[in-house]
C-alpha cells in the first residue's frame, strides 16, 4: 500500500513533506514509510480520506480500479487541457483584455519578488497568449500547498502589481514578499486584517497552514492575484 501513497503524492505534484502536512503527520513519518516500505496505520489512511476527496480508497488499499475516482476522472484529452479560474472578482468589474499575452517570470532566478517587478525584461520562462481575461503584469508558478485544493504547486497565477501597500483590499487573495531576518519569502495567500498595527495577517487556504501576521515595512512587494491557470496533464 506504501508504494500506492507514493504513487498518489508525485501524482498530486506535491513533496513529501507537503502532503505530511496536509494529513497532519509528523516531519519524515510518510518518507520513512516509503523508503523502509512499510505501511501506516488507519488513522492515516482516515486522514488521507478526509483530505484528498479524489482519491480512491480502494485503489489505496487493494489496488484495484483508478487512483482517481470517477468523478475525478478524466478522458484522455480532457487531460491535456488547461483549466483557467478567475480569482479576483471586484464589485466593479475589470477591464478585460480581449487578446493578450502575459510573461510568466522565473522568481527563484530572479532572486526575488521586486527584481521581477523592476526588471519586467529580464527573468521570462516564456508567455501566456489567453482571450478575455483580466489585465494582468506578469504571471509566476505557484511553490508549496498552502492554498491547496484552491491552488496547487506548479499552477500559474496571473497578478497586478500593487504600488501602494495601502491600497491593499483586504480579504483578496495577493502574492506577497516578505522580508524575514534576512531571508525573503514569497507566498500566494489571502491578506486580512491584523490586529496589531502596521501589520497584515497572511491567511492560507489549507487549514494546516497557520494565519501569520507580517510587519508591513517588512513587505517588499505585492501583487493582486487575478486568475489561476491548472494544467491537467498525462505526463
Amino acid at each position: 500500500m506504501i508504494e500506492r501513497i507514493a504513487q498518489f503524492i508525485q501524482n498530486q505534484r506535491v513533496s513529501v513533506r507537503a502532503f505530511e502536512q496536509s494529513i497532519g503527520a509528523s516531519d519524515g513519518m510518510i518518507r520513512r514509510a516509503i523508503n523502509n516500505g512499510t505501511d501506516i496505520q488507519s488513522k492515516w489512511l482516515a486522514a488521507i480520506a478526509d483530505n484528498y476527496p479524489n482519491l480512491s480508497i480502494d485503489w489505496l488499499i487493494t489496488g484495484r480500479g483508478s487512483m482517481l475516482k470517477e468523478e475525478y476522472t478524466q478522458s484522455m484529452e480532457d487531460r491535456n487541457t488547461s483549466q483557467v479560474q478567475i480569482l479576483h472578482h471586484p464589485k466593479v468589474a475589470d477591464k478585460v483584455i480581449e487578446q493578450q499575452s502575459i510573461p510568466v517570470y522565473d522568481v527563484e532566478a530572479a532572486a526575488n519578488l521586486k527584481t521581477v517587478f523592476d526588471n519586467k525584461t529580464q527573468n521570462i520562462l516564456g508567455e501566456i497568449t489567453m482571450p478575455n481575461i483580466p489585465r494582468c503584469d506578469g504571471a509566476i508558478y505557484v511553490r508549496g500547498d498552502s492554498m491547496y485544493p484552491l491552488l496547487k504547486s506548479g499552477d500559474i497565477v496571473g497578478y497586478k502589481e500593487i504600488f501602494n501597500f495601502e491600497n491593499v483590499i483586504y480579504g483578496e487573495m495577493y502574492i506577497v514578499a516578505y522580508d524575514i531576518e534576512g531571508d525573503e519569502f514569497v507566498c500566494v495567500k489571502y491578506v486580512n486584517h491584523s490586529e496589531r498595527d502596521r501589520y497584515i495577517k497572511l491567511v492560507s487556504y489549507n487549514p494546516h497552514h497557520d494565519p501569520k501576521d507580517i510587519p508591513v515595512e517588512r513587505i517588499s512587494a505585492m501583487a493582486l492575484v487575478k486568475f489561476s491557470i491548472r494544467m491537467n496533464t498525462i505526463i
